[in-house]
């Protein structure tokens, strides 16, 4: 069990305690070893059993639950807590903006034991009644739940990925697997998956499917099973896996079937065929000969969407997708100075030997107050930092940026002065996310219109399968930032990935460049620019028109020119 998963289990345990009304005191030390855990620099799974309670906010009562959980998933006080509380009511901790004493009053004086029983009594107007609720909290709980509901049985991405990498390794070690690979979703990298699906070449699928079964984590549901595919699960992984099953001659057939949205395979390519039909007239030697055939110029699988490859194809005008060796620095970073885990000189020496050119820090501005926004004396004291790291650790240079938060009317955190000090500012709606398209369309509007925006952040707020994004007028939002020269972030983080990929080819139409940003608050959160470079990729993001494949002295002249303005 990694650090991560022991302090998910020891928050949720605390939301549990919180339900049941357990004692505060108690209930914030889950809250601060889960904490603790989170910020260890090494995995406790590797640690000495005598070495747990010696760690600083780890006391002997919580060490015997991490070794517990270390050994078996979960501990007594979990156990007790779980099998006193329904199921669908601890499901009930996925809705968005409602806390465990809000669950206790549905659950307890409500009645509900599931959000399907929630969801009834929103729509029969009994919550409204009930002891801290209104009108106006009744609907937006109910529209939290059914977005909630709506999010059953998928993961994000980057949960799912090392399950996959685990699968194909374990293909690899089998002579009689002659070809496979991931295929669907997962194939297409989308940002959320529902099923893990691979599609595996063999000539003798029964063989093959016992093979499968032998191997150590696979699970096989012989209910959802057929005679061409394998249904089941795959270790811890939170989602189904399926395989398919077909013959060496027509893998690469059933690959790019089964990789493709409809929209792509039924997209018309003449006036009487689609790339469905040309996949079926015969069997083709790889993925090029059968979009050859078509008259397309092949593409990657991100972009098998069927939203504008296909007419790209036809002219052959598909772009060179960016990739993460155009990448030259990294943006929108954050550090100790507000609410980062590690200190300036670490988020920037843990940049630099990654390979990377530059690093923008943007901590958060002072109106955010719970992510320790930075004061107007602090902005001063990290920029004479800067300057002293980047005489040290020149070439390599740090910029200046802050990420200054989008006031309610649009404007941005601090006095012009002050604003005016930073090389770059990530303008970004942290508060008030509850509006209409109007409101927030308009709030958006502002801060691109504010002469010292240099990136928008995170686009609509949203937190993927935890809370809806606030709605926006995207095409006048972005249009906003083709007029202003604004460039648009691409919030790289698995929870985020904001601006979504579906407007990203809308954006370089527009000539908006975009950034892969990771809002990286640790050192370890620089990986997620693999992230985002998906979601880019996926909207035709190219080298060019990523603000951060600008070198060094390019961006350094990007900066300046657009502070002269």
């Amino acid at each position: 069990m990694t650090n991560a998963e022991i302090k998910s289990k020891l928050k949720l345990a605390s939301k549990l305690m919180e339900l049941h009304g357990d004692n505060p005191f108690k209930i914030r030390g889950y809250q601060t070893a889960a904490d603790t855990i989170s910020d260890l620099e090494v995995e406790m799974s590797t640690m000495s059993i005598d070495d747990i309670p010696k760690i600083d906010g780890i006391g002997k009562g919580m060490a015997a639950n991490v070794t517990q959980l270390l050994e078996r998933g979960s501990f007594d006080g979990m156990d007790q807590l779980m099998e006193d509380t329904p199921e669908g009511v601890v499901e009930m901790f996925k809705i968005s903006g409602f806390g465990p004493k809000k669950i206790a009053v549905l659950w307890k004086e409500g009645g509900a034991e599931s959000m399907d029983d929630l969801l009834r009594l929103c729509q029969q107007g009994k919550v409204s009644k009930l002891k801290g609720f209104a009108e106006k909290s009744q609907e937006t709980l109910m529209n939290a739940i059914e977005f909630a509901i709506s999010c059953r049985g998928f993961e994000r991405y980057a949960n799912v990925e090392p399950f996959m990498i685990n699968i194909l390794a374990e293909f690899e070690k089998y002579k009689s697997i002659l070809l496979f690979s991931e295929t669907g979703e997962l194939r297409r990298r989308m940002e959320v998956i529902g099923c893990l699906e691979f599609l595996v070449a063999s000539e003798n699928f029964e063989s093959t499917r016992l093979m499968i079964n032998g191997i150590n984590g696979f699970s096989e549901n012989e209910k959802l099973s057929g005679p061409y595919t394998w249904s089941g699960y795959y270790q811890n992984c939170p989602i189904p896996v399926k395989i398919r099953f077909c013959n060496t001659d027509g893998f690469y057939n059933t690959l790019v079937e089964t990789t493709a949205n409809p929209k792509h395979l039924n997209a018309s390519i003449d006036s009487d065929k689609n790339l469905k039909q040309v996949v079926r007239e015969k069997a083709y030697t790889s993925e090029e000969a059968i979009y050859e055939a078509a008259g397309l110029s092949p593409m990657v699988p991100e972009l098998r969407e069927g939203e504008f490859e296909i007419e790209l194809a036809k002219q052959n005008k598909l772009p060179k997708l960016v990739e993460m060796e155009d990448l030259k620095g990294i943006l929108h970073n954050h550090s100790t100075y507000s609410d980062g885990r590690h200190t300036l000189r670490q988020m920037a020496e843990h940049c630099k030997s990654l390979g990377y050119e530059y690093l923008g820090i943007s901590d958060h501005s002072h109106t955010a107050v719970y992510a320790n926004g930075l004061k107007d004396f602090q902005v001063k004291a990290q920029q004479e930092e800067i300057k002293k790291l980047n005489e040290e650790l020149a070439p390599f240079k740090v910029f200046s940026g802050i990420e200054s938060d989008i006031l309610n009317d649009g404007s941005l955190d601090y006095p012009d002065d002050i604003l005016a000090s930073f090389d770059f500012i990530v303008a970004s709606v942290h508060s008030g996310l509850n509006m209409d398209i109007t409101k927030a369309t308009n709030r958006l509007l502002t801060a691109i219109h504010n002469p010292y925006t240099t990136i928008l952040g995170h686009m609509t707020g949203r937190l993927i399968l935890e809370r809806e994004g606030y709605p926006v007028d995207h095409k006048a939002v972005i249009d906003a930032c083709a007029e202003k020269g604004v460039v648009i972030e691409i919030n790289a983080s698995p929870y985020r990935l904001d601006i979504d990929w579906r407007w990203v080819h809308y954006a370089l139409e527009k000539g908006v460049m975009l950034s892969i940003n990771p809002d990286a608050h640790k050192m370890e959160g620089y990986k997620d620019m693999y992230y985002g470079l998906l979601a880019g990729r996926k909207g035709g993001l190219t080298k060019d028109m990523c603000l951060n494949a600008m070198n060094l002295e390019e961006i350094s002249g990007y900066f300046m020119k657009r502070k002269s303005k």
